[in-house]
Formats: structure tokens, sequence, C-alpha cells
């Protein structure tokens, strides 16, 4: 075994060991609460956009797409456009003509100008509408014939039955060894009193939506690696790798 295997094995090891490591994740946790009450993602940008995510799932993104190399994201949730240009920034490293697709229902004046006006647009096209409404489904789905390799990424509204129903209009479009990420499954580990103002909670959130979905469909598996590798995660149990066709 060369060291560069080594190197590899070892970390296996390492997060095989985090992740049984109750009292690390039991803090990871509590960090976790502090911060979501205190809106540590809204503290980050990326070139210069806000983007809402914790560092550590840009760092899992980032390592899924180099590794996946996708020649589309489609991302439902836009907000300021951050994750719009992070991902367009890393299909522009590595080179081709890949493409991120993003829809919102509303695409605020003052973001889409932003968005539109960043060295990264030419990698970008947005939709208005719901993500969940079947003109806007569909349009989707005529912009990703042709690609080889389909990245998906959901983080709009959060609710039970909105998330379930992406994950049946866009696990399709996943091609095999890629992934399906489902942001802010974390409700369902969070206290009830945390998310008053909003209509998900525990119980109704995008984990319950990811349990129910993977009930019935065999082509995609949790990636507990990467679950291990974080620890401090919005999206729990939410990095699906696409394992058959």
């Amino acid at each position: 075994m060369n060291q560069i295997e080594k190197f590899k094995r070892a970390r296996e090891v390492r997060l095989d060991s985090n992740g049984k490591n109750e009292k690390l994740k039991k803090y990871s946790m509590r960090f976790l609460q502090e911060s979501i009450t205190a809106k540590y993602s809204y503290n980050f940008s990326w070139m210069g956009r806000p983007i809402i995510q914790y560092p550590q799932d840009m760092v899992a993104m980032q390592e899924i797409i180099w590794k996946v190399r996708p020649d589309l994201i489609i991302e439902t949730g836009i907000a300021h456009g951050g994750s719009l240009i992070f991902y367009a920034s890393m299909l522009e490293l590595l080179g081709g003509d890949g493409q991120v697709l993003g829809i919102d229902i509303d695409i605020r004046k003052h973001n889409r100008e932003e968005i539109e006006n960043h060295p990264m647009y030419k990698r970008i096209t947005m939709i208005e509408g719901s993500s969940i409404e079947k003109s806007v489904a569909q349009h989707v789905h005529d912009f990703a014939k042709g690609k080889n390799k389909v990245l998906v990424c959901l983080d709009s509204m959060h609710t039970h039955n909105h998330v379930l129903k992406e994950l049946e209009i866009y696990s399709p479009l996943v091609t095999k060894d890629s992934y399906l990420v489902v942001f802010d499954t974390i409700v369902e580990d969070m206290p009830e009193d945390i998310f008053t103002d909003r209509p998900w909670g525990r119980g109704n959130n995008p984990k319950t939506a990811v349990w129910e979905f993977m009930k019935t469909n065999d082509r995609f598996v949790i990636d507990t690696e990467i679950e291990n590798k974080l620890l401090i995660t919005v999206a729990p149990s939410g990095y699906l790798r696409c394992i058959k066709d």
C-alpha cells in the first residue's frame, strides 16, 4: 500500500470512529442548535454573494462536485444566489460547459440584478416559479435533456409535502454516482421552539420527506461517510448518493 492509499485508509478508519463517537456528536449537535438560533449560516458569502450555508456543507459540496464532475447542477431555492455562484465557480474550475439551473418562487429584483452582473452568471440560468409546479418541472426536465451527469440540490420550502414532491419530481434526473442533496434535514433534530415562525418543524421537514422517499426508492443510499466527516451539517441523512441508472 503506497502513501496515498495509506492516508485514504487512515481517513476511512477515522471517519468510522468519529461516526461512533457519541461525545463528539453530542457537542456537534449542541453547536448546531446554538448556531442555528444565532443565524450563524447568514454570516458567509461566496465571491461576494451571501450563501446562507454552513462552511462544512460548502466543503462537502466542493468534494462532491470535484468527484462527480457534473455538467448540470440543479438547485431549488435561490435566495441571494450565493450557492448558484458557488456551484458555477466550481464548474468553471472544472472547465467544460457545465451549467447551473436555479429555481425559486420569488427571485427578488435586487438579487437577480446582482446574480446577473456576476462573472459566474455565464454558467447560470434561473427560473422563477414554484419548483413543484408542473410547468416549472417540465422546463427543468427539458433543460436537463442530453446532460450526462446531473447533480440536484433541494433547498427551497422545507415542509414535508413540498420536499417529498421535489424528491419525486427531480430524483429521476440524478445520474448514477451523482448526488441528490437535501438541505435542512437538521430541522427534525432541533427543539420544536426554534422554528416557531416557520411552517415546518419536527415531524414536518426535509428529513421526514427523505425517510418517506427512501421507503419506496432504491436508486439512492444515504452517504453516512459525508455525515461522519462533517459532524456539523444542516443535511444529516440528506446526502443521497445515486447507485442505479
